[in-house]
């Protein structure tokens, strides 16, 4: 029996398996891709707009550079809220691979290679091919539950052994060395000479300067 489309059992099903079928997206996976460093946003963009152009935007479907808050704090003691990368150097593509998505993804500027499992050469001493490896489910999870849940860290510019100035409170104008910077809690431990004795002093970011 032959139904038209007029009739309610009609499905489609002729007219579609003569029908080119479209990549679902649940078939795409999750890949890492190695970029020049600081060319992550602009690597985005490119292949964003390279998908459109050479017809693979179908198989593209999300490009990510997973991302944290942060809080940077400035040598003024103001705050600026920021975005920090969560892997700098890469970019990671959710698509179906194929050769042509492949090509596209390789040859766009500033990318230097997925991660995946290098296929050595039988013969001579050059670097084999990389065959691309997806991500797993969990790692996928993990990367983004963490861009998701991270409270914002306060970042500065001070590590241990830096020479620093108090700017304020009962130690202002001393000179010390930082031993112990704790982000989380925005304070740095220094050793200041008081009374000709070196002590550790525990201040605030917002209460040192670093000294050139």
């Amino acid at each position: 029996m032959t139904y038209t489309s007029d009739d309610p059992n009609y499905t489609g099903d002729d007219e579609a398996s003569n029908a080119p079928q479209e990549p679902r997206k649940s078939q795409s996976r999750w890949y890492a891709v190695q970029v020049a460093s600081g060319c992550e946003k602009r690597v985005k963009l490119n292949l964003e707009q390279r998908a459109i152009t050479l017809d693979v935007a179908s198989r593209i479907f999300q490009i990510e550079i997973p991302q944290t808050p942060a809080v940077k704090l400035r040598k003024d003691g103001s705050r600026q809220n920021i975005e920090e990368k969560v892997f700098p150097g890469y970019v990671l593509i959710r698509m179906i691979l194929d050769d042509d998505v492949w090509q596209v993804v390789k040859n766009t500027p500033h990318v230097i290679n997925f991660v995946g499992a290098e296929q050595r050469r039988a013969t001579g001493r050059g670097r084999g091919h990389v065959k691309p490896m997806p991500l797993s489910r969990t790692e996928v999870e993990r990367i983004f539950k963490q861009t998701q849940e991270q409270a914002p860290v306060v970042k500065i510019d001070m590590a241990e052994g830096d020479k620093i100035l108090v700017l304020s409170g009962p130690f202002k104008d001393f000179s010390g060395e930082v031993i112990e910077v704790s982000p989380e809690r925005s304070k740095l431990k220094a050793l200041l000479s008081i009374f000709g004795r070196d002590t550790p002093v525990e201040l605030e970011f917002n209460q040192v300067q670093k000294e050139s």
